[in-house]
Formats: C-alpha cells, sequence, structure tokens
C-alpha cells in the first residue's frame, strides 16, 4: 500500500478551520489578529522613534538646519527604489485600500501588504514627510487577516468581518484607544455588523491595545489635564469652532484632491517626485513643526502653549511676540495640509488621521489664543485645542462618532465630553453639506468603487458588470434580410436579437413579438431588411457603469433585459432576474448570522 504523504501546513489549518464551529473560530481569529496588529504598531511605532532620533535627535532648538530641506526627499526616494526595484507592486492609501477590497475584490488584500507599508511608511515618516501611520498598520493588520482567511477558506461575509477586527485592533494599537477603534470600525469600514461578529470585534480591540500597553506604557497617547471644567457660557464659541473646523476639513479635502490633479499634470514621476520633495523640504525647513507625524507638536499645542512654532526654526529669535506666533499658526494650518498632499504626491506612504488631528489641534489652538489676542473672551485654550482635534476629524474622515470617542480616550479628556460633541457634529454636519465625501472615499467614489453604509447602495457596489452579462443571445446584420432573420430565429433561444456589424458595432435590437406578425409571410423575406425592423433601446448599459446606475435603469425603463455595450460595441445582455437574484443571495449571506 501506498502511503500518504504528510499534509502541509496550509491543508492542516484548513481542516481545523472547517471542523471548528463558526463562532468560536472567530473568537480565536480575532484574538489572533488583535496580538498581531499590536506588534505591527509596535514595530512601526519604534522605528519611527529611532529613526527620527538618529536623524534630528542632535539638532539645536535655536536654529533651524537644512538638513530639514533634504531628509524627507531621502526617505522618499528610498521608498520608491524599494517600490519600483524590489517590491515591483504599487502601495496603495491604507484605509481606502481596505474599502477598495471589501468592495471590489471580494476582501482579498494583496499579500505584499503584510510588510510593504511597515517599510514604506516608517521611512517615510521617520524621514519627514509628513503623514501618519494609522493608514498602514490598519492596511498591514487587514492584509494579515486577509491572508489568514484565504488560508482557512471563509466566506465572503467572515472575510469582511475579519478585515473589520484587524482594522480595529491597528487603530487601538497605535492610538490606545480600544473604545474609538471598535467605534471606527464600526462608523468606517463595517456597514452590517451583526451581534454575533460584535464580540469577536471587541476581543480583538482589547488584546490589541494590551499588546500596546506591555510594549510602549499605559499612558494616553496625548498627555492632557483639564483645567477648566466646561462653562455654559462658553456654548456659543464651541459651536464657533465647529464652524471654524469644517471650514478647514473642506479646505483639507478640496485642497488634497486639488493638488492630486495638478501633479497628474506633471509629466513622469521622476518630475513629480521632485517638485513634491522639494516643496516639502522647504515647507519643514520654514516650519519645523511639519515634520512626520507632528507627535511633540500635539503634545505642546494641548498645553496651549506656542513654543513649537519657533523651535528649531528660523524665526526662534521672535518667540514670545503674539501677533508673530498667531500668523505662525494660522500658516501651519495652511501648510501642514500642503506639506501632506506633498508627501503623497512625491511617492511616500503614510496616513492622513495624524496630520487631521495635527491640522484639528492648531486649529482649535488658533481659534482660542485669537479670541482671548482680541479681548472677546478668555477662553480655555487648551479645552479648545482639545475639542478642534474632534471637529477636523469628523469633518475630514466624516466619522464623528469616531472622532469623540477617539480624542477622548487618546487624551484622558472624558470630561469635556459634551463640548467635544457640539464641535465634532457641527463640523460633520457643515463639512458633510460642502464635500459630501470623505477624505477616504473621494478618489474611491470617482471610480465607482465606493462602499457605503446604505446596505442597497453597499451590496449593489460589490456586484460586478462583468459577471452578469450574458452573451447567448444571436445576434445579426442590419444589412441582411427577413429571411436571414428568420433562419436565426428557428435556432435561437432568446427572443431578442442585437443587430451587429462584422466589427460588432451595435445598431440596435429586433424583438420577436414585434415582428410576429410578418414572420410567416414569405414575399417580404427578400424584400424586407433588419436595418427596416430593428429600433435603437432606449436605456443602454455601459460597461464602465456602476450598478448602481445600471439599478436605476431598471427601475425607471421596467425591461426584463437591457443592452450592454462598450464605447459602442456589442457585449451582451444584462437580464432584471439575474440580477436581483444574485443582489438576494448577496444580502442573504450578509444577513445570516
Amino acid at each position: 500500500m501506498k502511503k500518504r504523504g504528510k499534509r502541509s501546513f496550509s491543508d492542516r489549518l484548513l481542516i481545523w478551520s472547517r471542523k471548528m464551529p463558526s463562532k468560536q473560530l472567530m473568537v480565536i481569529l480575532s484574538v489572533i489578529i488583535g496580538f498581531l496588529a499590536g506588534i505591527i504598531a509596535v514595530i512601526m511605532k519604534t522605528l519611527v522613534f529611532l529613526i527620527r532620533q538618529l536623524l534630528t535627535g542632535g539638532f539645536e532648538i535655536d536654529y533651524s538646519n537644512y538638513l530639514y530641506v533634504l531628509y524627507p526627499a531621502g526617505g522618499i526616494i528610498i521608498v520608491m527604489l524599494f517600490i519600483k526595484y524590489i517590491l515591483r507592486q504599487p502601495v496603495r492609501d491604507g484605509i481606502p485600500n481596505v474599502l477598495y477590497s471589501i468592495s471590489r475584490n471580494h476582501g482579498i488584500i494583496k499579500s505584499h501588504n503584510t510588510y510593504s507599508s511597515i517599510i514604506t511608511s516608517t521611512l517615510t515618516v521617520g524621514f519627514g514627510g509628513s503623514v501618519g501611520l494609522e493608514g498602514p498598520t490598519v492596511v498591514t493588520g487587514a492584509a494579515l487577516g486577509s491572508v489568514l482567511a484565504k488560508k482557512l477558506g471563509l466566506n465572503y461575509k467572515q472575510v469582511v468581518s475579519v478585515l473589520g477586527f484587524a482594522s480595529a485592533a491597528a487603530m487601538s494599537a497605535i492610538f490606545k484607544a480600544p473604545i474609538a477603534a471598535i467605534v471606527f470600525a464600526l462608523e468606517v469600514i463595517l456597514f452590517d455588523m451583526t451581534m454575533t461578529a460584535l464580540v469577536p470585534l471587541l476581543l480583538s480591540s482589547i488584546t490589541a491595545a494590551l499588546v500596546s500597553y506591555a510594549f510602549l506604557g499605559q499612558d494616553v497617547l496625548y498627555p492632557f489635564q483639564v483645567q477648566f471644567s466646561f462653562n455654559l457660557s462658553e456654548t456659543l464659541y464651541y459651536f464657533g469652532l465647529g464652524i471654524f473646523t469644517a471650514l478647514i476639513s473642506v479646505y483639507y479635502i478640496k485642497g488634497y484632491v486639488l493638488s492630486g490633479k495638478w501633479f497628474d499634470r506633471i509629466p513622469g514621476w521622476f518630475y513629480q517626485f521632485l517638485v513634491g520633495a522639494i516643496a516639502l523640504g522647504l515647507l519643514i525647513f520654514l516650519l519645523p513643526s511639519l515634520y512626520g507625524e507632528g507627535y511633540d507638536a500635539i503634545k505642546t499645542a494641548l498645553k496651549g502653549d506656542l513654543s513649537f512654532i519657533f523651535d528649531n526654526s528660523i524665526f526662534y529669535s521672535l518667540r514670545g511676540n503674539e501677533t508673530i506666533a498667531l500668523v505662525l499658526l494660522f500658516a501651519i494650518i495652511l501648510f501642514k495640509v500642503m506639506a501632506t498632499s506633498f508627501t503623497f504626491r512625491a511617492g511616500g506612504v503614510g496616513g492622513v488621521f495624524a496630520p487631521t488631528l495635527f491640522v484639528g489641534t492648531m486649529t482649535g489652538l488658533l481659534f482660542a489664543r485669537s479670541i482671548n489676542f482680541m479681548g472677546m473672551s478668555n477662553l480655555p485654550v487648551n479645552d479648545f485645542a482639545l475639542a478642534g482635534m474632534a471637529g477636523l476629524l469628523a469633518g475630514v474622515i466624516h466619522a464623528p462618532l469616531t472622532a469623540i470617542f477617539l480624542i477622548a480616550e487618546v487624551t484622558g479628556g472624558y470630561s469635556l465630553l459634551f463640548p467635544i460633541m457640539i464641535v465634532a457634529t457641527t463640523s460633520y454636519g457643515i463639512t458633510k453639506m460642502m464635500s459630501p465625501r470623505s477624505i477616504y472615499t473621494i478618489q474611491l467614489s470617482n471610480r465607482g468603487d465606493l462602499l457605503t453604509h446604505h446596505k442597497d447602495k453597499a451590496l449593489l457596489s460589490m456586484m460586478s458588470i462583468e459577471n452578469l452579462i450574458e452573451t447567448n443571445f444571436k445576434t445579426i446584420s442590419p444589412d441582411e434580410t427577413l429571411g436571414d432573420l428568420v433562419k436565426v430565429i428557428a435556432n435561437a433561444t432568446r427572443n431578442i436579437f442585437p443587430v451587429v456589424d462584422k466589427q460588432n458595432n451595435f445598431y440596435g435590437i429586433v424583438i420577436m413579438d414585434q415582428i410576429r406578425h410578418i414572420m410567416f409571410q414569405p414575399e417580404l423575406y427578400e424584400t424586407t431588411k433588419v436595418r427596416d425592423l430593428m429600433f435603437h433601446p432606449s436605456n443602454i448599459i455601459e460597461l464602465s457603469d456602476d450598478m448602481e446606475t445600471v439599478a436605476g435603469k431598471f427601475q425607471h425603463s421596467g425591461k426584463y433585459n437591457l443592452v450592454v455595450l462598450d464605447k459602442g460595441k456589442y457585449v451582451g445582455f444584462i437580464s432584471r432576474a439575474n440580477m436581483f437574484s444574485h443582489y438576494r443571495q448577496l444580502l442573504k449571506d450578509f444577513s445570516e448570522d
């Protein structure tokens, strides 16, 4: 007898997962993913700290070093060389990459994301790129979860849940904020979380936070001491801050998008790198607080201290001048958005979460210090800086609940929860009206790849036109006769006949019911042309249409079959029955516990 060969580890893992009850499997996976995401966050934070200390640890506080101009370019060029010659695959934006994988790629994230984002983002941020680590941490954790889910042969709903666990775990570890991480996963990543998946989500977030606590300490990320409790007389000022942060949020989103369009006009990656890296280096040289994540600047700003504006800068001799400080603070807000955009456009890799927190802190600080400087009131500056963080985060990523809980957790400022809610809600409401898409989803929505929290739209976004096209329709040329058409009808299984030429150009359709009255009149067979019998349908599906558009065309036309064209070329038909059958199956998959 032949001996059975030893099963591979992957095979044994697959067999084990099939034997394990689904709920228990997801619990175990959530803990594993939480631990791995925690380790990833610790590694990335530590590497960035070491790189920055190595590069800037010896800089004098009263002098702006010219190396600030060179460091960001050096980090980005190393990243680009790694991607171009070693990885040989693009490293896409973190959180949008996760959203794309859910809506368009069946939850599958390319395996290189398990390490590529760690390398590229730590080099980008460590060398001064004005971006954050949260996006790369999320996509790295999600990639690990995706690889593990694929090995275990999980179904689509389970894969999406695993990505949610990984995203929550990564956020929990990087910010030491387990509650906010859960809210983030529910508000941004997952659109149909059931109670069955809630326990694993909690476990992944808790596990990741514990790992982060073990290696990085239990202190909050941005230490904050509440000196003044909320005063009812300050309510209008908090609403004013909400409006101000909304305007800055819109500037942030629009500026990011416009910079992308502008850089797209620059021919070639080298010139894009050159322009972006030089502009970024000059901004950091002028305002060194724009370097990297801005972690130290945020901590200083939350104390109401403006010294970070002048430290290591050419403006050091002007410290103590309130007017100059406020002007420079406003410049920092405007230029941080530009520095973040330049980092991405030049070829750097990172996230927008940390820059958003930075800009939000500075916005709140500028608002309160300006009010006090003009003698209009005596506002608690650090409280407004804290609320500004929440306002900008709610506006830029369109996630007010995440903003409220995250700011309270990362600072320990729970006693200011009410003013934080005022600012976050106001900012979100106004920004949503002025910019309907968040910074994460605006690029995906332009490509039709957006996953939304509107359940119908979300399910439709997961469906693909290509998978629904039916091609078993007999075609006929417009120059052929009724007799030729009758021969085609005799061998057909469908009652619609697309009219196309030899180059597959679409002319119209012939419906059998509309020609039935002349089908049995042989005297017309040679004299009647197909082009005289066809008509051009009013509702046509383009191959580039998204499924929401397709569903709308079915609803408004009342038709059961619609033709699909690709730039005027015939492709096939989509039937209402097939489309909604596929939709119902997706709905069933996501509704089952």
